[in-house]
């Protein structure tokens, strides 16, 4: 099961919670901080995708996108922040492109609302991947493809793998609980220290832990939802729904950058830098014949990348953020700002 996929189930599941909420706890202790910590592993798992060999001497073009690309979806989150009914942080990180599922873990510790955040962060990852091979056949003459899956690459049996997540979540949760969204952060980063080290090889996510650390957090996110927030979350749609198709829209014009400074073809250009879905970009490349190493590669930078700079744009938004802005009233902030 794809990730796309994966996020209808989850939200339908969810769906069903909700409708049951009542007779659910609010929450589990514990549970949240070991799905952040998994899908830090899995994210940072991701790096051995990064072929330096296919980037050549063209990484610091895909790491200027990378941080262009950031730069606009945060600008454009600051323009959702405008609506009266979320603030200037949770606007921030709801357009924050890279990192769906991770971002949406952290968003409430950032002092984010992790619904604006999660409903906002799945529509860009629908839309864009929705818009994707029309945008490939209609713009770049590309064959249809094929839906890539996503393959478990271990060669350690589960009671090596097991034991060594669930280590380097306890390590990263303890080492990053100083940092806002640690418990995502503290584990990634700690993998790709080991994944450049060379004493990752054979480590993978079983995708049934990552399958359900993604639905553990879309349930919490979920039963934390009331009409009120629902009828909130309708009204920022429309709007988000067009800043969405402009960072698209964007991204692709940095496409075209990337394409004429790295001698990639105009296609390979867009898909290296589309802002969403990076199994679909990966299916999309392979299917056309794309250049398929140096899509991933540039992907798997954007998302770490995102990732990592979810908390500094957080701190920016609290810094900056003059305080009549920022001293939204609670009734006007879908979850109220936690400690």
């Amino acid at each position: 099961m794809n990730p796309i996929d994966l996020l209808i189930v989850a939200v339908v599941c969810g769906a069903f919670a909700w409708s049951m909420a009542r007779y659910a706890p609010k929450a589990v202790p514990g549970i949240g901080l070991a799905a952040q910590g998994v899908l830090g592993v899995y994210t940072g798992l991701m790096v051995r995708d990064i072929s330096f060999t296919a980037l050549g001497s063209h990484w610091p073009i895909v790491i200027a996108v990378a941080l262009s690309t950031l730069v606009l979806s945060v600008a454009g989150g600051a323009l959702l922040g405008l609506h009266r009914d979320i603030t200037p942080l949770t606007g921030g990180l709801a357009l924050v492109a890279g990192g769906s599922a991770g971002l949406v873990a952290i968003a409430r510790e950032l002092g984010g609302d992790d619904r604006v955040v999660a409903a906002v962060q799945y529509l860009r990852v629908a839309l864009i991947t929705a818009a994707m091979p029309v945008v490939a056949t209609a713009f770049y003459h590309s064959t249809p493809s094929h839906t890539a899956e996503i393959a478990e690459k271990s060669s350690l049996p589960w009671y090596f793998t097991l034991p060594l997540i669930a280590a380097i979540v306890a390590v990263g949760a303890v080492a990053g609980r100083r940092l806002p969204g640690g418990g995502l952060i503290g584990p990634m980063v700690i993998t790709i220290g080991l994944e450049f080290a060379g004493l990752a090889n054979g480590l993978a996510v079983p995708m049934v832990l990552f399958q359900a650390g993604i639905v553990l957090i879309v349930l919490q996110t979920v039963l934390a939802l009331d009409r009120e927030s629902l009828r909130a979350i309708r009204r920022i749609l429309p709007g988000a729904f067009a800043l969405i198709m402009v960072l698209n829209v964007a991204a692709a014009g940095l496409g075209v950058v990337l394409a004429h400074s790295a001698g990639l073809s105009m296609l390979d250009g867009y898909l290296a830098t589309s802002p969403g879905g990076v199994y679909a970009v990966l299916g999309t490349a392979a299917g056309s014949g794309s250049n398929v190493t140096f899509v991933m590669a540039s992907q798997v930078i954007r998302v770490v990348l995102m990732l990592v700079a979810a908390p500094f744009v957080a701190k920016m938004f609290i810094r900056f953020t003059p305080r009549s802005a920022a001293a939204v009233p609670v009734h006007r902030e879908l979850v109220p700002v936690t400690a």
